[in-house]
């Protein structure tokens, strides 16, 4: 089957300013940006009479197993209700526009496979299953007064992570989440927000656990995420070698070039605060957690150019729970306050499919890449915050060479 996209303008984070095209896709694959255009037995022949051709794109910061914003109820959900919840927040993503995403803490490998083979709706995956904490960390979910064992929840498939204590603990838990078929490691390095024990500053891991999870990625020729705030976690972090960088709200100067210097990428979530700050009490966020949400809140936007000065790549990322996945697109338009348009478009398809280790093959429009597309109105390299609305900008979704949907 083919399909061939006439009269484009081709527009992608290696190009200065769009190209006019006719883009050939064949297999699920991008075989010509110069195909005449001709109707041919077996090919779908779609005009898009100017509009721009852009590659899918990719959030690398995502729990789609996330549907309640009480993560500790959310790990306690039956089974198939936890994966039947889990179907539209994968949909919705995938309507949007964001044809891969990054799951960094509880979706299995097995449902990224079930999307593969078509069993589910939703944006390609790219998992590292349960993400790991010390006890009291940020997957500790239990309330201070509770003190039933920690892993009683741990393999649920609501659970965002397992709590894994020590050298020898964070050892083995990376090599069962890799044997299984992580495509990373996902460490918790701070406190957070939504976990009820432990206050943003504290640290989650020490060294020598941290290089432990490190030394197993690198093994297995991959890397360690993690989930940090403060400069003091970040800076442990990067001298343990995490290459992943999630939020980095409350960074400096002076460890943004440390992590620059070191080659790490830093994936900030803004708009996660600001669904927590408006929406969190209502939908259900513990009264403990909505205390936390200023710590790190009001830090966030000074954190992009802090990032952007040291020369930090930046990777786009939203971390929604619960009802506020529909808010994800909002992170360009929160994003676009303070960087340039290109910047944001880039952190969200080259930048991304580089963390994803799918360099080449997401987040580009050229011959041999794979045809995850979207026709839009507008041209994002201009203004980035077109894909802030999606119902209004986003005519066509194609992934995998297969259209999702289309507007007229």
């Amino acid at each position: 089957m083919q399909i061939l996209f006439a009269n484009a303008l081709i527009a992608d984070a290696t190009r200065a300013d769009p190209v006019e095209g006719h883009v050939l896709v064949e297999d699920g694959i991008i075989r010509d940006l110069a195909a005449r255009p001709v109707a041919a037995p077996d090919r779908l022949v779609l005009d898009l009479k100017g509009r721009t051709l852009i590659p899918g794109l990719i959030d690398c910061h995502v729990h789609v197993v996330a549907s309640m914003m009480n993560l500790g109820a959310n790990a306690q959900l039956p089974e198939a209700t936890a994966v039947l919840r889990s179907l539209p927040i994968m949909k919705g993503m995938l309507d949007r526009g964001f044809t891969t995403v990054r799951d960094v803490g509880g979706a299995p490998p097995a449902l990224a496979d079930a999307v593969e083979a078509g069993l589910a709706v939703g944006p390609r995956l790219v998992v590292c299953g349960k993400a790991l904490s010390k006890t009291g960390g940020h997957v500790d979910m239990r309330p201070r007064h509770d003190w039933h064992d920690p892993h009683r929840w741990a393999r649920n498939f609501g659970a965002l992570g397992r709590v894994a204590d020590g050298v020898d603990e964070v050892r083995r838990a990376a090599r069962q989440e890799l044997r299984e078929g992580a495509r990373f490691i996902k460490i918790m390095a701070n406190g957070g927000v939504a976990s009820p024990t432990d206050p943003i500053a504290w640290q989650g891991y020490s060294e020598d656990e941290m290089v432990a999870a490190v030394q197993e990625a690198r093994d297995a020729e991959t890397y360690v995420s993690a989930h940090l705030y403060t400069s003091a976690a970040i800076a442990r972090a990067v001298r343990a070698g995490v290459h992943s960088l999630e939020h980095c709200n409350r960074i400096d100067a002076p460890t943004a070039r440390m992590a620059a210097a070191a080659g790490c990428v830093a994936v900030p979530t803004l708009v996660t605060y600001e669904a927590l700050a408006s929406d969190g009490a209502k939908l259900g966020l513990p009264p403990a957690s909505i205390a936390k949400i200023e710590d790190v809140r009001g830090a966030g936007l000074a954190s992009l150019g802090i990032l952007r000065e040291a020369g930090v790549t930046m990777a786009f990322g939203t971390d929604l729970l619960g009802e506020t996945h529909v808010r994800q697109s909002e992170e360009f338009s929160i994003r676009a306050r303070t960087l340039p348009s290109r910047e944001i478009f880039a952190s969200a398809t080259t930048i991304a499919a580089e963390l994803l280790g799918m360099a080449g093959q997401l987040g580009v429009i050229a011959e041999g890449a794979i045809a995850d597309l979207l026709v839009v109105e507008g041209n994002p390299l201009e203004d980035v915050s077109i894909l802030a609305v999606p119902e209004r900008s986003i005519r066509t979704v194609v992934k995998g060479g297969q259209i999702h949907r289309t507007a007229r």
